[in-house]
């Protein structure tokens, strides 16, 4: 049955896995969403490449089983596009906008494309101040812009997820906005979990979730990331409000635009990555800005191969970043939790025009008293601490207390360690690091100043 408003386009001439080669009656733009319709079941399609004046080439939104040569192929006549509306929050949503949560689907009255220009220059607005969330080492050392884009890197197992859920349960309540979470290509457990947690914690009616699962086609784990954006946007522009964007991960969008890239018979690049992973990245990056109607924060959880900062992919989302939070193989094994690497992690607001010039003071001390404890842990590891200087060995020991203080427990893993979490206010972190670096504090142990919230007066 023709579907409505859709006209005939043409019919499968061959199907490639989730690449489908179309005969046209006449062509389709790039990046037209097409339609294939059998019995029931309908498979998404979007326009990639124009092989001849009759041929064209897409790839499947939709898992492929049923699909044979000379099905009909059908026209939207508009590129993908997603229903929006203020019911969407406290929902979990596709790649298509439908609902994965058994509720009812969101109105259909207005779409919005996922696939867009970003906001004119002249409409968007500089990130100038700091979002303060509660985490002790990342509000010091290296703080979250207000509007502007963080990465959390890390290996696999180093707490990036957990974090980005912390964050996701500390910032929802302190900014008075919404949040718009996209998993690309997640592990539907995963979702789950989030899901189900965000409701206990009383917050998921002010959140989207939007998930293309990992066991999806590569174009629906390239496009979910849009589709999230596409919302964030929307929230942004007709609530007027702050939005918090969540990415769980921005390297598995890379990865399903390598995939596509590869199906599609073009030349790998730099180690193996596809020709156009600038400018895929850029496209996404670029949308995330805050105009005159409100701002979307971002944060992204960065997954590093073999723990290689030099990665293409990595440094290619490095460029677009404000805040650059390093989780560390090495803290995690020292128990260090957030394992957040205090001298590689930083932020382009760490500056005291913007910081003032007390917190600026305390978070450069910080980092020297535990860049200078880095330095000598090999002296320490082969003579003992009793070898160094009297005032390295101070210096050693005020870090070593600070290097714990900086660590936190978490409300997200609160049931698994049996320690309830705890929010910090920056000003008290600053405090405790001004006592600590004074030695106000030297009376207290290391083990007095780990998994704490703000230390005793």
């Amino acid at each position: 049955m023709l579907p409505p408003n859709e006209t005939t386009v043409g019919w499968i001439e061959a199907a490639h896995g989730p690449v489908v080669d179309v005969h046209c009656n006449y062509l389709p733009p790039i990046g037209q969403a097409l339609d294939v319709v059998n019995g029931g079941g309908r498979y998404v399609l979007v326009v990639y490449q124009h092989l001849t004046p009759e041929l064209i080439r897409a790839i499947a939104l939709s898992p492929v089983s049923g699909l044979y040569r000379g099905m009909p192929v059908f026209d939207r006549g508009a590129p993908l596009h997603v229903p929006v509306d203020p019911s969407c929050l406290g929902r979990m949503l596709n790649v298509f906008g439908e609902a994965l949560d058994g509720d009812p689907a969101l109105p259909s009255a207005t779409y919005r494309n996922i696939l867009s220009s970003p906001p004119l220059l002249s409409e968007t607005l500089p990130a100038s101040r700091i979002l303060e969330t509660g985490i002790k080492v990342i509000d010091l050392l290296c703080p979250f812009v207000r509007g502007g884009k963080t990465g959390l890197f890390g290996g696999a197992g180093v707490g990036k997820t957990v974090l980005m859920m912390e964050f996701m349960h500390a910032v929802s309540s302190a900014m008075q906005g919404v949040s718009v979470y996209a998993g690309v290509g997640e592990r539907m457990r995963e979702g789950h979990e989030l899901w189900k947690e965000m409701g206990e914690a009383g917050v998921l009616e002010r959140a989207l979730l939007v998930f293309g699962q990992m066991d999806e086609s590569p174009g629906v784990r390239f496009h979910v990331g849009y589709t999230a954006l596409a919302y964030a946007e929307y929230l942004r522009d007709t609530l007027e409000t702050e939005v918090l964007f969540l990415m769980d991960n921005i390297f598995r969008f890379v990865q399903a635009g390598s995939e596509i890239s590869g199906l599609l018979g073009r030349m790998p690049a730099t180690v193996g990555y596809q020709p156009t992973l600038l400018t895929e990245v850029a496209s996404l990056e670029e949308r995330i800005v805050s105009t005159r109607s409100g701002s979307i924060t971002s944060v992204q959880a960065v997954y590093v191969p073999a723990d290689d900062m030099s990665d293409p992919a990595v440094a290619t989302i490095l460029g677009h970043l404000d805040s650059v939070v390093i989780l560390s193989r090495q803290q995690a094994a020292k128990g260090i939790y957030p394992a957040i690497d205090p001298l590689r992690s930083g932020s382009r607001m760490m500056d005291h025009r913007i910081l003032g010039d007390r917190h600026y003071q305390v978070a450069r001390t910080v980092r020297e008293h535990l860049s200078r404890y880095h330095e000598l842990e090999d002296i320490i590891a082969m003579l003992g601490i009793e070898e160094l200087s009297k005032e390295d060995r101070l210096i050693v020991e005020r870090a070593r207390r600070l290097q714990r203080y900086l660590t936190q427990p978490f409300n997200t893993v609160a049931d698994h360690t049996g320690i309830p979490g705890v929010r910090v206010p920056l000003e008290q972190t600053i405090s405790d690091c001004e006592a600590f670096i004074d030695g106000k504090f030297d009376r207290f142990s290391e083990a007095d100043c780990y998994m704490k919230g703000a230390m005793p007066a």
